[in-house]
C-alpha cells in the first residue's frame, strides 16, 4: 500500500478507537428505528472528538450529525448502523451458529459502514485543522437504511440543504468506487378485514382475509410478465389470520416492495398493485386499507467525484491482508456455492483468483453485471453532488443479508477493509476541499443532471417516518 496522502496517517493514527466502535456497535444489533445504543455510541464518539452535535434529526430520534471546522465547503461522512433480523451468528466462525433467541444480526455490515465513515470523518477534521484549512465536516448517522429510509425522510425535511457534497461506503467483496446504479423503491401494507366464522360449521358465514391476500399474490403474479424487466415485485405476510385453520380468518397484511431503476416508474406500478389488492378484495368480499411506509429513489452518479475516488483508490492500492486473513475467508467461501464466488467476479468482468479476499481494485466503470439493489443513498445523491466506494471486508463471493457476513463483521480482515476505504474517503474529501474548481466541476455536473432529468419525489409529503420500525 502506497502511503502518498497525508491524510492517510490522520486515518491510522484513530484507527484503533473505531475498530472498536464498529465491534461494539456490532455486539447490540438493532433493527431500523430502533437503533438507541448504537447511535448513542456514534454520538459519543462524535463528543469524545470534539465534534459540535446534533440529534434527532427529521423527528428520527436516532439520527444525529457532528461538526467540525469553520467556513469553507461543507464537506458529508454518511453513516448507518442498522441490522437485519434473525441474522444472530457467532462472529469468527466459518459455520452457522446461531445466538440464543436468533435475533437482529449486521448481516449487512453497518456496523464497519458507520464507523468507517466517522472514521474518514474525523481523519478529515484533523486533517483540516492540521493544515489551518478552512471547511466544515459532517457526520451523519443516519437510521433505517434497512427497509425504513431514513436519509429519504432527512432529505426531505432539508437536513442535507447546506452540504456541498456527500460521501459514502458500504462493505463488500471489493474494493473501489461503486457504480451509482441502484432501484427506487416504494413499500406499502395492505390491511385486509373479513369475518371470522367456524370453517367447517358454518364457512358461508366468513368472509376470509387471508383468502384476500393470497389472490392479490396471485394477481401480482400475473403482473409480473407484463412489468419492465429491470422492476421488481416483492412481498412478505405480515399477519396470515393466526394458526388455527378451522377459523375464517377475519384479519390479514401483506406488505409489498415495489422496484425500479425509475422513480416515476414506481408510482405508476404502485397505482398497478393497488388495482390488484382491490380486485382482491371484490373476489373475496373483503375490505382492504393501503398504507404507505417508506420509499427511496435511486443513485443518482457523479462522475467528477467519482474520477477523484478512482485516483485515491489507485494511488492507495489494494488492502494489505495476512495468511490468516486469507484463511479465515476461504474457509467462509467454502460454505458458498461457486455460483457465488462466479457472480462476484462477474460483477466487474474480473477474472477468478486464488486469493479468498480482494487483491486489487475495481473501477465504477467496469461494464460487468451490476448487483442492484437500494440504497437510501439515492435521495442524498439527488439533494447534492455524492459517490460511493466499497470497501473490501469480506471474502469474495460472500453474498449480503447472510450470516456469513454477520461472522466476518468483527474479523481483522474487515477491521482492515474499513480502514482502507477510510482512507480513499478521506482522501477525496481532502481533495475536494482543497481544490475549489474539483468541487465547483462536481456541483456543475449534478445542477446539469437535474436539468436533464428532474426529481421525481417518491415519498408522500406528510408521510411520518415509521419509528415503531
Amino acid at each position: 500500500m502506497s502511503n502518498g496522502h497525508g491524510i492517510w496517517m490522520h486515518v491510522d493514527g484513530q484507527a484503533g478507537r473505531f475498530i472498536e466502535l464498529s465491534d461494539r456497535v456490532w455486539e447490540t444489533p438493532e433493527l431500523n428505528y430502533q437503533e438507541h445504543r448504537s447511535s448513542a455510541e456514534h454520538l459519543k464518539a462524535l463528543n469524545d472528538q470534539g465534534f459540535r452535535v446534533a440529534t434527532g434529526l427529521a423527528g428520527m430520534p436516532t439520527a444525529i450529525m457532528g461538526e467540525a471546522g469553520e467556513g469553507g465547503p461543507v464537506i458529508a461522512f454518511l453513516g448507518e448502523f442498522d441490522a437485519l433480523p434473525e441474522l444472530s451468528q457467532e462472529a469468527g466462525v466459518a459455520e452457522h451458529r446461531r445466538l440464543s433467541g436468533n435475533g437482529p444480526g449486521h448481516g449487512c455490515g453497518h456496523n464497519l459502514l458507520g464507523a468507517g465513515a466517522l472514521l474518514a470523518a474525523t481523519a478529515t477534521k484533523d486533517w483540516l485543522a492540521a493544515n489551518s484549512l478552512p471547511g466544515r465536516v459532517r457526520y451523519y448517522g443516519c437510521p433505517a437504511e434497512e427497509g425504513g429510509s431514513g436519509k429519504a425522510f432527512m432529505v426531505r425535511d432539508g437536513v442535507f440543504a447546506d452540504v456541498d457534497a456527500a460521501l459514502s461506503w458500504h462493505p463488500f467483496s471489493f474494493a473501489g468506487v461503486m457504480e451509482p446504479a441502484s432501484l427506487a423503491y416504494a413499500i406499502l401494507d395492505f390491511s385486509y378485514t373479513g369475518r371470522s366464522a367456524h370453517a367447517a360449521g358454518s364457512p358461508h358465514l366468513g368472509r376470509s382475509a387471508l383468502d384476500a391476500v393470497e389472490l392479490m399474490s396471485v394477481g401480482v403474479n400475473y403482473l409480473r410478465e407484463h412489468i419492465p424487466s429491470d422492476c421488481r415485485v416483492h412481498y412478505a405476510y405480515l399477519n396470515a389470520g393466526g394458526p388455527a385453520p378451522n377459523i375464517v380468518q377475519a384479519a390479514a397484511i401483506v406488505r409489498y416492495m415495489v422496484r425500479s431503476p425509475r422513480a416515476s416508474e414506481v408510482l405508476m406500478l404502485v397505482e398497478r398493485v393497488k388495482r390488484i389488492a382491490e380486485g382482491a378484495a371484490l373476489m373475496s368480499e373483503t375490505q382492504v386499507e393501503s398504507r404507505f411506509v417508506c420509499a427511496m429513489n435511486s443513485l443518482l452518479g457523479n462522475r467528477v467525484m467519482e474520477g477523484a475516488m478512482a485516483q485515491n483508490f489507485e494511488m492507495l492500492g489494494p488492502p494489505e491482508f495476512d495468511a490468516a486473513d486469507q484463511a479465515f475467508a476461504g474457509q467462509i467461501q467454502a460454505t458458498l456455492t461457486r455460483e457465488h464466488i462466479q457472480s462476484a467476479y462477474a460483477m466487474f468482468r474480473l477474472q477468478e483468483s486464488d486469493s479468498a479476499l480482494s487483491d486489487g481494485i475495481v473501477g465504477a466503470a467496469s461494464g460487468g453485471k451490476q448487483m442492484l439493489g437500494s440504497t437510501d443513498v439515492g435521495d442524498v445523491s439527488w439533494a447534492v453532488p455524492t459517490v460511493q466506494a466499497y470497501g473490501a471486508t469480506y471474502a469474495i463471493g460472500t453474498p449480503l443479508h447472510t450470516w456469513q457476513v454477520t461472522a466476518q463483521g468483527k474479523s481483522p480482515h474487515a477491521h482492515k477493509g474499513m480502514i482502507h476505504v477510510a482512507k480513499a474517503l478521506a482522501a477525496t474529501a481532502a481533495d475536494l476541499f482543497s481544490h475549489a474548481d474539483l468541487l465547483a466541476s462536481a456541483k456543475e455536473e449534478h445542477a446539469a443532471r437535474l436539468a436533464r432529468d428532474p426529481a421525481v419525489q417518491i415519498l408522500p409529503p406528510h408521510l411520518a417516518p415509521p419509528l415503531d420500525g
